[in-house]
């Protein structure tokens, strides 16, 4: 509370104070939600193949829901590079520990407000594989500190992409996904974004926690919520649920078939009554209000994985960012999905050293981005040639119908027997079902 209280404002300039605020919320994972939907995550488009279209996470996303900067210059990166503050992290008994010895009094110095950033986005905002207090964030927390800017909203897309790359892969060879680590709470976020219609659940009533002194004791009238700024504050206090395998069953088979019309929010962040003082609808204002913002949105990127410290099992690589694959998204007419980078260089792979990243992130992309944006104006149209396109492509998506995947997912339902299965076997789909009875539990701690 004091470290945050003290830096409020510098926070508010740097795009980190939305996303702090967030880590107040107690999170509940929809673990069915999660599960369900990671079968149709494609590695080759990085978004969900659902039924209704492909979608996925946008530099958009992670500008409302977190605040985060997307569109700063990446031009300083953590190669080689050792924080000047050292923090003792082991034998610290855990983050509470951790808090106790860093945890200081009277005014906030930088090394205070680093370690509590290291902590922040090792334990929030990444969730680091230990579980536990590291260093691996220190250079990045330091940074941030002492006012340097990056992209911190790019890190995070690209680690939420590979987060969802480690599962889909998990689960092709039939493997338990264990603790990846990761960012699911945005990956959680996300989904019930979109889906919220389709959950039922009405963003605008949300209450979102208030931020309460520890010493101070709530009166008869008091309340320990408010109204969410954001949609991000709206997202995140949603309800989770356990991996219930029926209720699992059930996403998948809406997934499949793909929401209805009334169901599908692609341009997700509609507030005609301007209920979420806090936000801005981008479609509407971003040309005239930050114009990089818009660029960094609907430009074709390279985004870097891991760059905060790597190992041996979580090399530095990266993701590819493709807003063609998600222009329904972005409020563009859809046309059929062009992957950019598919002639330039190969996906993931390892990157060694900063010439090896600078060279990889400043590589052009195989399409035209002089993007003019003068006169853009949304238009959420879908082509024909979209149209007949998605429906070719929907059709080999699986080699069997969705119901044989439900009974595989839930053992206690029966299939029918006119089931249809696709014989056409030379087409299969990246995230096919492991051969267990149950699924794998993606994101479990």
């Amino acid at each position: 509370m004091r470290v945050s209280n003290s830096n409020e404002v510098q926070w508010g300039e740097r795009n980190l104070a939305q996303c702090i605020r967030l880590s107040i919320a107690d999170m509940h994972r929809n673990e069915s939600l999660l599960i369900a939907a990671s079968y149709f995550w494609s590695d080759t488009l990085n978004a969900f193949a659902f039924g209704h279209g492909p979608a996925s996470p946008t530099l958009a996303d992670v500008a409302m829901l977190t605040g985060l900067d997307i569109s700063s210059a990446d031009s300083t990166h953590f190669f080689d590079t050792a924080p000047s503050a050292k923090v003792e992290t082991r034998a610290i008994g855990g983050w509470s520990g951790y808090i106790q010895k860093y945890r200081g009094k009277g005014s906030v110095t930088i090394k205070e407000q680093t370690t509590f950033l290291n902590m922040w986005l090792d334990k929030f905002v990444f969730c680091g594989r230990s579980a536990g207090p590291t260093s691996v964030y220190l250079s990045a927390a330091e940074r941030l500190a002492n006012g340097g800017r990056f992209p911190l909203g790019r890190y995070l897309l690209g680690a939420a992409y590979h987060l969802l790359h480690q599962v889909a892969q998990k689960l092709l060879l039939g493997q338990s996904t264990g603790n990846l680590g990761g960012p699911w709470w945005f990956v959680n976020m996300w989904l019930n974004l979109h889906l919220h219609k389709r959950l039922n659940f009405n963003l605008f009533t949300q209450r979102f926690p208030r931020d309460i002194a520890e010493n101070h004791v709530l009166g008869e009238e008091e309340s320990a919520t408010r109204a969410p700024l954001n949609f991000g504050e709206a997202v995140i206090v949603l309800p989770g649920s356990g991996g219930n395998p029926d209720q699992i069953g059930r996403f998948f088979q809406t997934l499949y078939e793909g929401l209805t019309r009334d169901e599908r929010p692609w341009l997700a962040y509609d507030d005609p009554d301007s209920m979420l003082p806090l936000t801005f609808n981008p479609f509407d204002e971003a040309l005239d209000r930050d114009n990089e913002v818009m660029m960094a949105i609907v430009a074709p990127r390279i985004i870097p994985v891991n760059f905060f410290g790597s190992t041996k099992t979580s090399p530095q690589t990266y993701e590819f960012y493709n807003p063609s694959a998600l222009a329904r998204q972005l409020a563009f007419g859809q046309l059929p999905i062009a992957l950019p980078y598919a002639d330039v260089i190969k996906p993931r792979e390892t990157i060694n050293n900063l010439l090896e990243w600078t060279r990889a992130a400043q590589l052009p992309p195989n399409a035209d981005i002089d993007v003019d944006l003068s006169e853009w104006v949304p238009a959420a149209f879908i082509t024909q040639a979209y149209k007949l396109w998605w429906a070719e492509w929907k059709e080999h998506l699986f080699c069997r119908s969705a119901l044989s995947y439900r009974g595989m997912i839930d053992p206690e339902y029966e299939v029918p027997d006119d089931t249809v299965s696709n014989s056409n076997q030379r087409f299969i789909f990246s995230l096919l079902l492991p051969s267990a009875a149950y699924p794998c539990i993606p994101f479990a701690g």
